[in-house]
């Protein structure tokens, strides 16, 4: 990281570390307490087909307060629908990205088949003068601080939420991510817990 920061230093650029998740209805399962010989029951709605995709940039700079940035396309179920972010969901986090920080950005993520695909190398390289990327290790989740904040947002936020529906959902997914945003301690928190720094060694 250090190394990405002299980088950054020397483009004046916002490191942002990208990542994905998704969220059925069926919510994941957390521990909880209960009177003994009780086992606790979660009602949720049977229904599998409705997905929130959720992808969330973790952006710092040296000298600045850490940023996030996210967007939840919805999959509603419905017959041909995707149920996983394309390539053009992605070139308009980037661009949105570009203009909420107003400076260059250097993206790191994973090696996910979409991050691959034709058009996005395409628009990476017609916006070089701003855009970068490098790429994780393959396999190497533990050094990506957005980790950090799905394994957050599913065991305190939504773990054994019994959802009354899809915009239920969504509502409660937005909340905890826009209080996040205003959070920068728990933002350093995930960036520290990968052991990465901004600091040089």
């Amino acid at each position: 990281m250090a190394g990405g920061r002299t980088t950054a230093a020397a483009r004046g650029a916002w490191i942002c570390l990208l990542d994905e998740t998704g969220q059925g209805l069926r919510p994941p399962k957390g521990r909880t307490r209960s009177r003994r010989g009780h086992t606790p029951i979660v009602t949720v709605a049977g229904r599998r087909s409705p997905r929130i995709s959720i992808a969330g940039m973790v952006c710092v700079r040296p000298g600045r307060r850490p940023r996030l940035i996210y967007r939840l396309p919805v999959h509603r179920g419905r017959r041909g629908e995707r149920k996983s972010f394309v390539a053009r969901d992605f070139i308009r986090l980037l661009t949105a990205a570009y203009h909420q920080l107003d400076g260059k950005i250097m993206v790191v993520w994973d090696n996910l088949p979409g991050h691959h695909a034709h058009v996005v190398g395409e628009f990476i390289d017609s916006h070089a003068d701003w855009l970068s990327v490098y790429w994780l290790p393959s396999y190497a989740p533990e050094i990506n601080p957005v980790e950090g904040l799905w394994a957050h947002l599913k065991t305190d936020v939504l773990a054994n939420l019994a959802a009354r529906g899809l915009d239920h959902l969504i509502r409660v997914i937005k909340t905890a991510l826009k209080r996040a945003q205003y959070r920068p301690d728990l933002l350093w928190g995930f960036l520290a817990e990968t052991g990465l720094s901004l600091e040089p060694p």
